[in-house]
């Protein structure tokens, strides 16, 4: 495993961490044993940064990791998690001082610790990051020992330039895949001017890019890659980075031929945004020991060539650009 630095916190993490969205909700028929296990596996293999979210789970996600942390006393595993999607509605109001302490201290309580490594604003609305008074009361929190560091997790480009504007945002997590290549336009070299630390989310487009799925694959009723396609319950970028399914088998079918690195289609497409330097880390879902293993594995193949690169920037604009590139 390699490591890189995490904005200004001083903290280095693993270039593959670990998403935990997937062991809290809305990916299906998840197992605690098998999710238990398969976080144990990835810090095994170097992993120590996990990300994870309030609302995975109505908290489920992170009291998930507390027992592992708990079962590895004395590890360093850095742990960021969300805040703000517990909101009934997501509406600039309702990021105040009192909801937010409330959130914060909900996930100390779930982590079982006093104080958080890193809290993420959860994809608010675009008018929050032009309101300094949130980032203000993140601050009140940071003086407060409630936290230690603070960041965005974000939907569009503009909200990140946005965001780090404010000098204490020390991360951004947003969505960047082989499917999403927007960010690494003007984001990417201005974040890496501020030091700012980027968490690459939704790194396999919700699976897609695992090469593993078929017009005839199906979902459970309750993963969100059956019931968001088109954005009913949150941003349709979350569900397959906002691709239409079909149009992504096909881009998929052509990145396939590109794959001789020696791994998955998965690991290549981690790969890929390993070839990235302003990004710190991409952070895959696992529910199981092997998928750990699997994602952890695409730090140690080759970078991809010059001609690989261009070639997967051709397939981008082919099938993928016009339907994304403008939205997010």
């Amino acid at each position: 495993m390699q490591y890189r630095e995490l904005g200004r916190t001083g903290w280095k993490v693993s270039e593959i961490s670990f998403g935990a969205w997937a062991i809290g909700s809305a990916w299906g028929e998840v197992d605690d044993r098998e999710s238990l296990a398969a976080l144990h596996r990835s810090i095994d293999l170097g992993v120590n940064f996990i990300d994870t979210a309030d609302v995975y789970g109505d908290g489920h996600s992170e009291r998930l990791i507390a027992q592992v942390k708990r079962e590895r006393p004395g590890e360093e595993i850095i742990v960021a998690t969300k805040a703000g999607r517990r909101l009934p509605k997501q509406v600039p109001e309702g990021y105040t001082a009192e909801n937010l302490t409330d959130w914060i201290d909900r996930s100390r309580q779930n982590l079982e610790t006093d104080c958080l490594d890193l809290v993420q604003l959860h994809c608010p609305p675009t008018e929050v990051y032009y309101m300094p008074e949130v980032f203000g009361i993140l601050d009140d929190l940071v003086k407060a020992g409630k936290i230690r560091y603070y960041g965005v997790s974000v939907e569009k480009v503009e909200e990140a330039l946005k965001a780090i504007e404010y000098p204490n945002v020390q991360t951004v997590q947003i969505i960047f895949n082989m499917f999403r290549h927007r960010p690494a336009e003007l984001f990417f070299p201005e974040a890496k001017r501020r030091k700012v630390g980027i968490l690459a989310r939704v790194p396999l487009a919700s699976g897609l890019l695992t090469g593993k799925m078929t017009p005839n694959s199906t979902f459970a009723a309750d993963d969100h890659r059956n019931f968001n396609r088109y954005g009913e319950s949150f941003d349709r970028g979350e569900t397959f980075s906002g691709v239409d399914y079909d149009t992504g088998l096909q881009a998929v079918e052509e990145l396939k031929a590109l794959n001789k690195n020696g791994g998955t289609m998965a690991q290549f497409a981690l790969r890929w945004i390993l070839m990235f330097d302003a990004v710190t880390c991409a952070i895959p879902g696992a529910k199981r020991p092997l998928q750990a293993e699997d994602n952890v594995a695409a730090a140690d193949l080759p970078p991809l060539t010059e001609v690989q690169m261009a070639r997967i920037r051709e397939i981008y604009g082919k099938y993928i650009r016009a339907q994304v590139h403008h939205r997010w």
